[in-house]
């Protein structure tokens, strides 16, 4: 791909989607406008919005843009370290082979049970009253 063209890649999570867009750059991340440090709020999900780029010796060389809705703060997370390994997986297909083997191009599918009727939760039923 050519060096100035963006690239794009999406990543889901739980109920959170992620638009993300790689430009050469500097190493900025911005997630809905906002610096992704200042958005996420918790050093754990910060690694781990970057944990494709540190994994690849990347994390100086691109400018990360995302969108990311539905879902919390970690599911959003998720969302974007997904859609940046697709993202560079999309510059450069030969590095589909690490990503794979760091666990980067999994989406995660655990989503939450829907409630069923004559029910409290997905499972649990009421309380039962012997008495």
């Amino acid at each position: 791909m050519a060096a100035t063209q963006s690239n794009y890649g999406t990543g889901r999570r739980k109920r959170a989607i992620a638009r993300v867009w790689l430009v050469p750059g500097e190493g900025n991340i911005t997630i809905n406008g906002r610096k992704f440090d200042q958005y996420l709020g918790r050093p754990v999900l910060e690694i781990l919005v970057k944990s494709p780029l540190v994994h690849l010796g990347m994390e100086g060389r691109w400018d990360v843009k995302a969108t990311a809705k539905g879902g919390g703060i970690t599911g959003q997370a998720g969302a974007v370290k997904l859609g940046i390994s697709r993202a560079l997986v999309e510059y450069d297909e030969t590095l589909r082979k690490e990503l794979r083997a760091g666990g980067f191009m999994t989406r995660d599918s655990r989503v939450k049970e829907s409630k069923k009727y004559g029910r409290k939760k997905a499972r649990r039923g009421f309380q039962f009253v012997k008495r």
